[in-house]
């Protein structure tokens, strides 16, 4: 049963694993910036200015018409990391 969770999700989120190969170590730290910043609380806007100070050469450029789908992409990532590791601790 494990396994064929594991095995659904992976189905159904390989499209946005595939885009998350193809980052570079720069991208995935500034991602992973942003993430630290939502996990604590902060808005999306305070996030992506915090990451934005430790990775300049990778700030995204946001303004009123994009912050939302950005919005959606951290939150989608946030919870694709925690699905991930549910699925590991339930594999092992």
């Amino acid at each position: 049963m494990k396994e064929e969770i594991n095995d659904l999700y992976s189905q159904l989120s390989s499209e946005f694993e595939e885009s998350l190969k193809e980052r570079n170590s720069d991208e995935i730290a500034y991602d992973n910036a942003v993430i630290k910043e939502l996990k604590k609380g902060r808005n999306i806007k305070k996030a992506l200015k915090m990451a934005d100070k430790k990775y300049p050469d990778e700030a995204l450029q946001y303004n009123n018409e994009n912050i939302n789908d950005i919005a959606s992409h951290y939150d989608y990532l946030l919870n694709h990391e925690s699905i991930k590791n549910k699925i590991r601790q339930l594999s092992n």
